[in-house]
């Protein structure tokens, strides 16, 4: 390897290679490799690195990053339950093991392989039967159906309403709040709904689908249109629509629809009335409180079922 001769500036990363090109701006000697085109010359790696760290990021209004894409979220919760979905369905829909995991049953209850199960038979007797197998509920410790229920589906149309509306709300609320707040809107809706189903919904009846997420962000939608002075007709009206169907039809949890809809409205309410000088502070703190409550409540809950 050549040295160059003494006196001619070498590049300051790669002191072997000989450049008459200056960095704008620190002055360094820099070689093509190192070359950054800047809008005024060239610059150095470190000094584009540094100008990164110093330029501000581009926000929402509501303090999150600004999404080059605000689908990508709902598209990553969309592909989760279309995929949790097709795995209930290859072990056996309502009867299988999958569901049995997944799905929000407040109490354990005697199952049978076909779905069905003995409301009044305690796990003893059921254990002693020849066909029935006992499954665990929230109360019993499997607190993971607060959160799996809101990913597991079984019918095609309760999958393809859920995810329809949750790609027509999903990308407006990520595009307001940035991706971070609005997953966590996202998820908590959710499990304020779960609570609320392990609260009101019957001891041993199973609970499955992203409907309370979903109105938790429709809630969310009326409480961001309300503060910008916007008109939420449309979206009330819709919000009554489902309502309605909500009490029409057959096997809906209106405890999650609700508990969904109130959680989604109270998170919402956290993340655009924070003040702006201490926003994230604030919408920290607000997220962390009804975290608090629904593990309160949920505790609450278990011991009353004990």
């Amino acid at each position: 390897m050549s040295t160059p001769p003494v006196g001619v500036p070498t590049c300051y990363r790669h002191s072997d290679r000989e450049t008459w090109i200056r960095c704008q701006r620190c002055d360094r000697p820099i070689c093509p490799d190192c070359m950054r085109e800047a809008a005024v010359g060239f610059q150095c790696p470190d000094c584009v690195a540094e100008g990164r760290r110093s330029v501000r990021q581009a926000r929402t209004a509501y303090g999150g990053q600004i999404s080059a894409n605000p689908g990508v979220v709902s598209m990553v919760l969309i592909g989760i339950n279309v995929v949790v979905w097709v795995a209930v369905m290859a072990t056996g829909r309502y009867g299988g093991r999958l569901y049995e995991l997944f799905a929000l049953a407040p109490a354990g209850s005697c199952r049978e392989s076909d779905g069905g199960y003995y409301p009044f038979v305690d796990q003893a007797s059921c254990q002693a039967g020849a066909t029935a197998h006992w499954v665990d509920g929230v109360s019993d410790g499997a607190f993971w159906q607060l959160l799996t229920s809101m990913f597991t589906h079984v019918e095609p149309w309760h999958l393809g309403f859920n995810m329809v509306a949750l790609w027509v709300l999903g990308p407006q609320l990520e595009s307001l709040l940035g991706r971070g707040r609005y997953l966590a809107l996202y998820l908590v809706s959710g499990l304020v709904g779960s609570v609320t189903v392990y609260w009101l919904s019957a001891e041993q009846t199973t609970t499955v689908g992203a409907s309370g997420a979903i109105f938790g962000l429709m809630g969310a939608l009326v409480v961001v249109g309300l503060k910008v002075g916007g008109n939420v007709q449309t979206l009330l009206v819709w919000i009554g629509i489902n309502v309605v169907l909500t009490f029409t039809l057959a096997n809906v949890s209106w405890q999650g629809h609700f508990g969904g809809l109130v959680g989604g409205a109270a998170i919402a309410a956290v993340l655009v009335f924070a003040p702006k000088e201490r926003r994230t502070t604030v919408q920290a703190v607000g997220l962390g409180a009804i975290g608090v409550a629904l593990v309160v409540a949920a505790v609450l809950r278990t011991l009353a079922l004990a």
